[in-house]
């Protein structure tokens, strides 16, 4: 159905779905995994979630999940194409793919690119060779034919040029190719304008073995072209160009660039209804004028909308200078007259405002001229000849007329190039053997080389240069008789020039023909650093390296290296792969050769009218898009999720607890599976009871307990006691508890703790009878109750009088089953479970450690080993241990011990180590006692 984007290379696979409800049923009836539970001693509180479900078949979500793997994967192999687009009718003997690559093509360049693929791809799957040629590339270049994968190197290695194409070259390179496959498919690939030689490359093409014609049109509008941008008086004249006929009015922005690529100026050129040629003007200052190196238009990124200047199009500031009186009457008798009208052009010409040359040349030379013309100037005041002089020495180009001042005023080493004789020299007068002289050929050394001799042109009157050793070298024009026109010198950085004649009609008509005006062009030029390494290039028509070529897209890039040198010549340059547009020289001067010029035109190529079947299709992008792979991904995420949710309802993440990303991945997939399917399977029985969160974290680590007496400061002391033990069990055992744990006795559960320091305080109120009763029952189930009375210093146990806290302990003690008590003896195990110790210090020394004793405490002369086999119920002191361990949050003691010795505290540390491994460890660490009587009986 052609109005649905979506369709299918291979639809017949699609009749696997009809096998769904069979695997529905199959997966239906296929029980989960059995869950394995383990229940160890205590863990049964940490299971505060049950699960329940039905064995008998799978849950109905992970049935749909899997439903729905299995549809995506028959879908995947159905080959599915989102917005699928019609084949190309790319198909006979072979497919002749001609694609123009010359710089018009360069905007929309991908796009021709993917519509060629398209073609390519087609041909490939109907198994067509593929002849592949470009419009503008070596002629050499290969072309075919090609299998589909060859071609696409071909294309995608192809890149546009910024030159014209050369349709009838490869148009008859690609006949040729098709004479050996007749009946071949052509597709042109054109970039929309004409050139010279068209109809006769498409009769060439396509007359003899074609057999269709694919013609490949472009949607954007017409390409638009710089073909002017001069400098003149008043701002930057440019000219841009577009395919006639355009009914619409268009405007476009062009931007002026300095050499370093920054946008110094603007202009806008806009095309009036129908017409082809747009104009505008860039008015900017004169200096920053000269200072665009570059001009573009905006939004066109072809190289036909750019322009590179050089010296040429940089206008002078250039000085007039003349010691005549101007006649208004008889302008043209005026020494400036006609050096104005041929320098206005392409100049910027400034005049001072007195007549005194001590006040004019300064005038003049405050104004930074590039070069300064001085009609008929004699003699130079000595106050202002310094200054003109080191203005030439720093790069100025002075330019003088001949004339009678000047002819009366003698030499001037420093400001003329030659030396001159006295006086005037008369051609073709009464007295004269000679007559007026032609202009003959122009020496190859000077900037006049490439100019044609201007036969029209005489001179009867000149002023002669003394024959020097070095009169050929400075010499650029000379009369027929050999005698110099105009000679010119190098002066340090500057340059002198000295026409030999008036720059009016007096001495010669050389000022009113048009070589006066070239030959003044070309001195102007000279005016500059470049200006002048260019124009002895020309002179000489040496080649020029490549310096900063013009891409494709417009941008100037370094050469590539196809490009050659270029020969400057004397009209337009052809725009070759070896001469590409750009700039060619160095940095010390550069020339402009530019893709169009001012005559360039643009004409629309027609399609040719053939009698073969034609297709026309637009350059797009291929929007199709293959859906196998992001099928088969979502299925393989879906298998994922199925492995997950399979490892969740065997038990496999509940048995890794320690695994957390694990069970937050599987989490996650419960919880997309939750949102996707429903929660209803999902939900379980929470059979928590209060206290069962406390209840699992106390069973997690060991931890030492201390009763809650009600007395804040007993109570700190404890919690700070038993938490300077346990760090002092983790930095010398293997033991890492928890932090110590306060208990209620007669509320809390008392079962998960091994020890219960038990401080006794007079002042704390009498445990109920309840509380004691859970104390014996602590006790008789294997737990330890360690009492602490604080007292050694009051009255200890066995006193004649008892203190307070030793009253209160046989208050409690009468309440409880206790066993005989016996202080630690010597062997016991508590004196060796960890550290040798003699005795038990506390904050206090010297009251004894109280134990159970043991079956056969009366026997004390043989008893090789304690007899008890288990761990003392109860241990009683009167030294005050959680005094002696309690340390501040720096680690510092918060109390002294008595008597103040710093070792009393370590062995109070060390006693609760001891006290520790006993509880934990006691028959084990009780055993090892037998260890030397049983290798004796062994006989080892």
């Amino acid at each position: 159905m052609s109005w649905l984007p979506l369709s299918f290379g291979a639809p017949m696979v699609l009749w696997g779905l009809l096998a769904l409800p069979v695997i529905w049923w199959l997966l239906r009836f296929t029980p989960p995994r059995p869950q394995m539970e383990v229940f160890p001693p205590l863990r049964i509180l940490a299971r505060v979630l049950r699960r329940e479900e039905t064995p008998q078949q799978s849950p109905w979500w992970l049935t749909l999940l899997r439903l729905l793997m299995a549809a995506l994967i028959v879908m995947a192999l159905g080959e599915p194409v989102f917005n699928p687009r019609e084949k190309l009718p790319a198909e006979g003997a072979a497919l002749a793919l001609v694609v123009d690559n010359g710089w018009a093509s360069a905007a929309d360049w991908n796009k021709r690119v993917a519509t060629a693929e398209r073609l390519i791809a087609d041909a490939g799957s109907n198994g067509v060779p593929v002849v592949i040629a470009f419009t503008a590339e070596k002629p050499n270049a290969e072309i075919g034919p090609f299998d589909a994968s060859a071609a696409l190197d071909h294309l995608r290695a192809a890149k546009p040029r910024p030159i014209p194409t050369d349709r009838p070259a490869v148009y008859a390179r690609v006949a040729a190719a098709l004479e050996r496959l007749p009946g071949a498919s052509v597709a042109v690939l054109a970039d929309g304008l004409a050139a010279k030689g068209d109809e006769a490359a498409f009769r060439t093409l396509l007359e003899k073995n074609a057999t269709r014609l694919v013609w490949a049109t472009s949607d954007r509008p017409s390409v638009t072209g710089l073909i002017g941008a001069d400098n003149q008086v008043d701002g930057f004249a440019l000219t841009a160009i577009r395919a006639p006929g355009n009914p619409a009015p268009a405007q476009v922005t062009a931007g002026a660039f300095d050499d370093k690529g920054r946008r110094i100026a603007d202009a806008t050129l806009t095309f009036a209804p129908g017409e082809a040629t747009a104009t505008g003007t860039m008015a900017v200052p004169f200096e920053l004028r000269n200072d665009f190196a570059s001009i573009a238009l905006d939004g066109e990124r072809q190289a036909g909308a750019v322009r590179v200047l050089d010296e040429s199009s940089k206008r002078r500031r250039v000085g007039l200078l003349s010691q005549a009186e101007a006649d208004q009457a008889q302008p043209l008798l005026s020494p400036l007259y006609y050096i104005r009208r041929a320098l206005q052009p392409f100049a910027d010409l400034v005049e001072p405002s007195s007549a005194d040359l001590a006040d004019a040349i300064p005038q003049l030379l405050d104004q930074k001229p590039a070069m300064i013309i001085m009609a008929d100037v004699g003699t130079i005041p000595a106050q202002v000849k310094q200054r003109l002089v080191d203005w030439v020495d720093k790069g100025g180009t002075l330019v003088r007329f001949a004339g009678p001042r000047l002819a009366a005023a003698g030499n001037d080493d420093d400001l003329l190039p030659v030396r001159l004789r006295s006086g005037e020299r008369a051609l073709g007068g009464a007295l004269s053997w000679t007559t007026p002289q032609a202009v003959t050929e122009f020496p190859k050394n000077g900037p006049f080389a490439d100019l044609s001799p201007p036969s029209e042109v005489t001179v009867s009157r000149q002023v002669l240069a003394e024959p020097t050793p070095d009169i050929v070298e400075r010499t650029w024009a000379t009369l027929a008789d050999g005698t110099p026109l105009v000679t010119g010198m190098k002066k340090d950085k500057g340059t002198l020039v000295l026409f030999h004649v008036t720059p009016e009609a007096t001495w010669s008509n050389l000022p009113i023909s048009g070589s006066f005006v070239e030959m003044l062009r070309r001195v102007v030029q000279l005016s500059r650093n470049q200006g002048a390494a260019i124009a002895n290039a020309e002179a000489t028509a040496a080649s020029l390296a490549p310096y900063r070529m013009i891409s494709a897209d417009g941008m100037l890039t370094p050469p590539s290296p196809d490009a050659r040198p270029l020969v400057p010549g004397a009209g337009p340059l052809p725009v070759t792969l070896e001469n590409p547009p750009g700039l060619y020289g160095s940095e010390t001067g550069v020339f402009a050769h530019n893709l169009l010029d001012a005559s360039s035109t643009f004409t629309p190529l027609v399609r040719p009218q053939v009698s073969l079947p034609v297709t026309a299709i637009p350059y797009a992008f291929d929007e199709s898009e293959n859906l196998k792979g992001p099928l088969v991904a979502i299925a393989l995420l879906l298998m994922v999720l199925d492995t997950l949710a399979v490892f969740w309802m065997g038990g496999l993440l509940a048995r890794r607890p320690r695994r957390a990303g694990t069970a937050a991945t599987a989490a996650a997939v419960l919880v997309v599976l939750g949102g996707l399917f429903g929660h209803a399977d999902l939900a379980r029985a929470d059979d928590s009871k209060p206290g069962d969160t406390q209840a699992i974290e106390d069973i997690s680590k060991t931890r030492i307990a201390y009763v809650i007496t009600g007395e804040p400061g007993v109570d700190s002391i404890s919690r700070a006691g038993l938490e300077g033990l346990t760090r002092f069990l983790v930095e010398k055992t293997a033991l890492e508890p928890g932090p110590p744990a306060g208990v209620d006795i007669a509320k809390d559960e008392l079962s998960f703790f091994p020890l219960i320091y038990w401080p006794i305080d007079a002042t704390a109120p009498m445990p109920s009878q309840a509380a004691i009763a859970r104390i014996d029952a602590y006790m008789q189930q294997g737990g330890t109750v360690l009492f602490d009375t604080r007292d050694q210093f009051s009255n200890g146990i066995g006193a004649g009088s008892a203190s307070p806290a030793t009253e209160r302990l046989r208050d409690i003690l009468g309440n409880l089953n206790v066993p005989p008590l016996e202080p630690v003896p010597s062997d016991h195990v508590l004196t060796k479970s960890f550290f040798i110790l003699p005795e038990f210090p506390g904050r206090f020394n010297g009251s004894p450690l109280w134990v159970e004793a043991s079956l056969d405490a009366s026997n004390t002369e043989n008893r090789p080993v304690r007899t008890g086999d288990g761990v003392s119920p109860i241990m009683i002191t009167a030294n005050d241990f959680a005094g002696a361990w309690a340390t501040d949050e720096n680690g510092d003691p918060m109390l002294p011990t008595v008597p103040p010795d710093p070792m009393q505290r370590i062995y109070a540390l060390r006693a609760g180590v001891n006290i520790m491994m006993y509880m934990l460890t006691g028959n084990y660490k009780s055993d090892q006692v037998h260890v030397p009587v049983l290798l004796e009986r062994l006989g080892q």
